[in-house]
């Protein structure tokens, strides 16, 4: 089993430019901030050479100024590597994992349905979580999203 500091380094060693961007919270617990443009290249490489090979799930985060998605991946040692990707405000897009990580697919509809994040390359399929008739472009875990800004439909108080 490697430890945390030596997951930390050959990440590190691998890409210079996570130099300062990943941390170790604690034994089996990294954190690791990955630019988009170099975000698969990390991914795959945490996968494929350091043994990642369990996505746990996909968390939307809203920092107010930016959009973000973080991939929380797990190995067969219980290391946990949490991958974070920030994404532009306005119009927030990334690549699907849904090509290696099938089960992706809910988490990347929650970045959808939830945040706005457009998700390049996720199968066709059904809304998730939110209803079908709820409005699009409505994303009510964003920071800036109000109840009852136009176009949501209000509930019907029951008799």
């Amino acid at each position: 089993m490697r430890t945390g500091e030596e997951i930390k380094n050959a990440l590190v060693r691998t890409f210079a430019f996570l130099t300062e961007k990943v941390r170790v919270q604690r034994e089996k617990r990294i954190w690791a901030d990955a630019p988009l443009e170099h975000f698969r290249e990390v991914f795959d490489c945490a996968r494929k050479e350091l043994g990642f090979t369990m996505l746990c799930t996909i968390t939307g985060v809203d920092d107010a100024g930016t959009m973000g998605a973080i991939y929380h991946m797990a190995s067969e040692d219980g290391q946990v590597l949490s991958i974070k990707v920030s994404l532009a405000k306005e119009k927030p897009s990334l690549k699907s994992v849904t090509d290696v990580f099938p089960a992706a697919d809910l988490y990347e509809r929650e970045l959808v349905d939830l945040f706005g994040v457009a998700v390049e390359g996720l199968p066709k399929g059904k809304r998730y979580p939110l209803p079908d008739d709820w409005p699009e472009g409505q994303h009510p875990l964003k920071k800036d999203w109000q109840p009852g800004q136009p176009g949501r439909k209000e509930e019907t108080p029951h008799a």
